[in-house]
């Protein structure tokens, strides 16, 4: 059960030979009607880094590499009237201080660019290969750094025919979900269809009440002892990277695992979903493959994950929310009880932190980032692309035959991404020093035996 990739795949090519053709701004096809800037809320401003996802697609003999740039180009200028803050620029608001999107129809990149190799050769998309980062346009030479685009798409065709769509976002545009509608309207305006979901852009529904009111103690944020730190601390550490892939069969082995040792305990079958069972997997094994020369099993772990909150507040928040509308669920507990629990405890320990998402909690953890300067603190953060469905996204030349972020590897960020072959399937991503790895691995073995 389940297998890892330890090497990179033979056939992975490590420069994909880009040569970049054109590097534009594309501007909205019409002039909007908003005022000057965009409110970001307390979720939106701590996530002021970039957002890589790239999207491969198979050649399709109506639309060529060269039409469908044109054609998305067509769509993207129509896209930036509904979604006018993307064509903005990033700004500190003088007089509170607070980052907001100056509204200035200031447009977004968009380049063009041809690979000398065909899309098989680039061999398995599932591996995180570094080279899919010279997919993205990471910047416009022609601005100023305080002068960048939210958003800059790069189409590069292959040989064969074939095209990659190559994406960055300023996270404090979007999060995964509602990239993900954004994906869908660019599908349906570049088809000449109407939207497929009008976007709502009022981040103010996300604003800290006044005055802000913290009634949750909050393990899963911690105040920045410094000021001006990085999002994510950076490791020095030399790091080994492994992608462990689970089966449909897999996931369902350990959802009758969870199931079987969860009698009489409170966890129930609508709670022991697959994303439950694999972060309780690898919960255990990222927890109890610490390296420490000392015992380690009073060690309080900290498992920290993505919750959606538009359905959890009162009134719901629409889904067509574009701003960021996740906060950071946490789970905790000894390596003790991460060792000894039978697997339905660890299931239940993750659930709870979504159970703990209500309206007030989630409420509480906005206020907490008028208050505080600060971001999640754990030992790591699931991040989870699984359920995305950027890869449904259905564009006039189809859907895409893979779709992933570009990956870097970091010791506290474990990765799940969808199988290219097995729908229900799952690939972890991990990144460890090598004695930290070679424990993970045993233990990732032992508990699917």
């Amino acid at each position: 059960m389940g297998t890892i990739s330890n090497d990179p795949p033979a056939t992975l090519i490590q420069d994909l030979k880009i040569t970049t053709q054109n590097v534009s701004l594309v501007f909205p096809s019409r002039k909007t009607e908003r005022k000057k800037s965009m409110f970001l809320s307390n979720i939106d401003k701590v996530l002021n880094f970039p957002v890589e996802t790239v999207h491969f697609f198979p050649s399709h003999e109506d639309f060529p590499p060269h039409v469908a740039a044109e054609k998305l180009k067509t769509a993207l200028s129509e896209l930036l009237v509904p979604y006018d803050f993307l064509a903005g620029r990033l700004r500190s608001n003088t007089e509170t201080g607070r980052l907001e999107i100056d509204c200035n129809s200031a447009g977004i990149g968009f380049a063009v660019a041809s690979s000398d190799y065909a899309l098989d050769d680039v061999g398995d998309l599932v591996y995180p290969n570094p080279a899919f980062g010279q997919l993205i346009c990471k910047s416009v030479d022609s601005l100023e750094q305080d002068d960048q685009p939210l958003c800059i798409v790069q189409v590069t065709s292959f040989k064969c025919g074939g095209f990659a769509m190559g994406v960055v976002t300023n996270h404090v545009t979007f999060d995964g979900l509602s990239f993900k509608i954004f994906l869908d309207n660019l599908a349906a305006v570049t088809a000449g269809k109407p939207l497929a979901v009008t976007p709502c852009n009022d981040r103010l529904l996300l604003a800290a009440r006044s005055p802000p009111c913290v009634t949750f103690p909050h393990h899963e944020l911690d105040k920045f002892h410094d000021s001006n730190p990085p999002v994510i601390d950076a490791t020095s550490e030399a790091l080994d990277f492994k992608v462990f892939r689970l089966t449909s069969d897999d996931i369902a082995s350990l959802k009758e695992k969870a199931k079987a040792s969860a009698i009489g305990s409170h966890v129930s079958d609508a709670r022991i979903t697959g994303f439950n069972v694999v972060t309780a997997l690898v919960w255990h094994c990222k927890a109890l493959s610490w390296d420490n020369k000392e015992s380690n099993l009073d060690r309080v772990s900290t498992l920290l994950y993505a919750v959606n909150i538009r359905p959890r507040l009162i009134p719901p928040l629409p889904m067509s929310y574009t701003g960021n509308a996740v906060l950071t669920a946490y789970a905790r507990a000894t390596c003790k009880e991460i060792d000894e629990a039978p697997f339905s405890r660890l299931v239940e320990l993750v659930t709870e932190g979504a159970k703990r998402m209500t309206d007030e909690y989630a409420r509480s953890a906005i206020d907490w980032g008028d208050i505080y300067q600060g971001f999640p603190n754990g030992e790591f953060l699931v991040s989870s692309w699984w359920k995305l469905g950027f890869d449904e996204v259905e564009y006039p030349w189809g859907r895409p035959k893979y779709s992933c972020p570009v990956v870097f590897q970091r010791k506290d960020i474990i990765l799940f991404f969808p199988d290219i072959d097995d729908n229900n399937g799952v690939n972890v991503l991990v990144s460890l020093p090598s004695k930290e790895m070679s424990k993970f691995k045993t233990l990732f073995h032992k508990y699917l035996a």
